[in-house]
């Protein structure tokens, strides 16, 4: 895997686990998939996971 794909994986967690943040906050409301807060967190972990050398 290169290094622009570890990056681009890296960024889509961080995106991903602010997005899960921001929603249990109450700052983004997003109804249709704020009952998936806890697996974007897991994705985000997984992404990382792959991302890591």
């Amino acid at each position: 895997m290169s290094n622009k794909a570890r990056s681009v994986l890296k960024g889509l967690a961080v995106v991903l686990v602010l997005l899960a943040v921001a929603m249990q906050l109450g700052w983004v409301i997003v109804p249709s998939i704020s009952v998936y807060k806890f697996w974007f967190v897991v994705i985000a972990f997984g992404l990382l996971l792959i991302s890591s050398k």
